[in-house]
């Protein structure tokens, strides 16, 4: 097998050749350099580039170590520093994590494949960035204990256990109604800005990011010029909804609206 293949971060424009200066000294993955690969000498559309080890990425591999939180995050942060760097000079089109060819010939044989649909969805993202929306609903735990009912109340235990979870049960009702509110009032002022929509799986656990459950997790693709007006129309939308929390983040790259290839089967480096 080869001792290193070569790891793309994203497609961009390099029309002014700044690129190579915004990504000189900048590690990537495994800490190796970046570089851009082209299709032809003078082509403007590029793939970032840099070698990584081959034992930490052919499929095997790779499989063990994406349930390495600690190896996931360090080549993501990599991934993500790399994407950054670009988009701060260029339009971007995000490759998935651990996109990896053989070597940068294949890179370059994809670039030129696929170059017409590149420039095209360059242009499309040009003077966009992707924004985040998040609703939480913060309702009651189903396992909260009632509260002890006055001495002089002549109440149950049984009777005030069940009225408990009555009275719980409503809240989280009346929060999600709530919440559905403000999926409704942030869909409509985020319409009158962004030109595209993306609707994630909503994320549990750590990865929901925040106290409460996570019940939209949505991605905007909103013009640069709207950004501002963007931000504040939805964080505006849900006020006035107890018991729901909205996160607006952004601006990004526009990681959820890139259309990127499939990563290369390492299978074909074997002998």
């Amino acid at each position: 097998m080869n001792e290193v293949i070569s790891y793309a971060y994203a497609v961009a424009r390099d029309d002014d050749g700044s690129l190579a200066q915004a990504l000189s000294g900048l590690p990537g993955v495994a800490d190796a350099p970046v570089h851009l690969v082209r299709a032809g000498d003078r082509d403007e559309v590029v793939v970032a580039v840099s070698p990584v080890p081959e034992q930490d990425f052919h499929e095997a591999a790779l499989r063990a170590n994406l349930e390495d939180l600690d190896w996931l995050e360090s080549v993501a942060r990599a991934h993500h520093r790399v994407i950054e760097a670009l988009a701060a000079r260029a339009t971007v089109l995000p490759l998935r994590l651990a996109t990896v060819y053989l070597d940068d010939e294949r890179v370059r044989r994809m670039l030129a494949d696929r170059r017409t649909a590149f420039a095209t969805r360059l242009a499309d993202l040009a003077a966009h960035t992707e924004w985040g929306v998040k609703i939480y609903v913060a309702a009651p735990a189903p396992t909260d204990r009632p509260a002890a009912p006055p001495a002089e109340a002549e109440v149950s235990p049984g009777r005030a256990y069940l009225s408990h979870r009555r009275a719980q049960r409503h809240a989280r009702e009346d929060a999600y109604r709530e919440a559905q509110e403000a999926a409704r009032r942030i869909e409509t002022a985020a319409r009158g800005h962004a030109v595209d929509r993306v609707q994630h799986r909503v994320q549990q656990g750590e990865l929901a990011g925040g106290s409460g459950e996570n019940v939209v997790n949505d991605a905007y693709l909103v013009p640069l010029g709207h950004a501002d007006s963007f931000r504040a129309d939805v964080t505006r939308a849900a006020e006035g909804l107890p018991g729901v929390r909205v996160q607006v983040t952004g601006p990004w790259a526009p990681y959820s609206f890139a259309t990127p290839p499939e990563a290369e089967p390492l299978t074909d480096a074997a002998p």
